[in-house]
């Protein structure tokens, strides 16, 4: 009886660790990360406006080839990713390791925060926006 219980408590436990494994912000194999936001107010990406739920997803491998490497999908919370609002080559500049998903904004032309970076938790790399 006793076996049986240190089982399960160790079966729980690495459920948990691959849990927090799993939803850490990247697939850094393929070089890929993501992250899930939810904007409460709208903010300007390029020419669109973004508000609530977004998975914004950055491929290093796109990066390399010089195509667009950030793209900003709706996210609904029981479906997933839907369709792409807005995609883009970023402006990479080196910084230290962020901890927390962070956002650096400036005044937009359409009366609204517009998005200037963007730095995914655990990469040392912020995301610039281009202007247009």
């Amino acid at each position: 009886m006793r076996a049986r219980i240190i089982v399960g408590v160790v079966l729980v436990m690495a459920l948990f660790c691959v849990g927090t494994f799993a939803s850490r912000a990247g697939d850094r194999a393929g070089r890929r990360q993501w992250t899930v936001v939810n904007f409460m107010n709208p903010v300007q990406v390029k020419d669109r406006v973004v508000m609530g739920p977004v998975l914004i997803v950055h491929d290093d491998e796109k990066m390399a080839h010089g195509k667009a490497c950030t793209s900003f999908y709706r996210f609904d919370t029981a479906r997933g990713p839907q369709e792409e609002i807005v995609s883009f080559h970023c402006q990479p500049e080196a910084k230290a390791v962020a901890q927390q998903t962070t956002f650096t904004y400036t005044r937009g032309e359409l009366g609204c925060e517009k998005l200037v970076s963007y730095q995914i938790a655990g990469d040392a790399e912020a995301h610039g926006v281009p202007a247009r």
